[in-house]
């Protein structure tokens, strides 16, 4: 295999992404979950983890799947770019795309009821925008226009 190091930050931007992910997904949704149970145990009541609509849960499973759902754009988008455009921007913009991402769970809120539209889109709309740029930028390398 040749030398794969000019490829080392979009690697580094995947692997974070993939992290957060897990993260997301082993810490936040699985210790909610477990915490809830505890809690409701407590209380007498019974935690139905699916069909309960506790409002906590709910709002991690919105940020679970929400990452999930964004990933195969940003991933994808982020490796076309990296590919047809600049390793150097896609590292930068990916790095960037996370920290935004990584801002999502404290701007939707702990409770599904309270999240405030305007407040996500300060998240998703960069976010697109990121993914537009690498969709676009590739495009336009691959067909010579850049």
């Amino acid at each position: 295999m040749g030398d794969l190091s000019q490829f080392a930050g979009p690697i580094a931007v995947t692997c974070a992404y993939l992290f957060f992910w897990y993260y997301l997904l082993l810490v936040r949704q699985r210790g909610t979950k477990a915490r809830l149970a505890r809690e409701y145990e407590a209380r007498g009541q019974i935690f139905d983890r699916y069909f309960g609509q506790d409002e906590e849960m709910l709002a991690v499973d919105r940020v679970v799947t929400n990452t999930q759902e964004q990933m195969v754009p940003f991933l994808v988008s982020l490796w076309l770019f990296s590919v047809t455009v600049s390793t150097f921007y896609a590292t930068v913009l990916g790095g960037l795309y996370i920290a935004l991402r990584a801002i999502y769970p404290v701007l939707l809120g702990k409770r599904v009821s309270k999240m405030n539209t305007k407040r996500v889109s300060l998240v998703t709309m960069p976010c697109y925008l990121i993914v537009f740029t690498f969709l676009t930028a590739s495009l336009l390398s691959v067909f010579h226009v850049i």
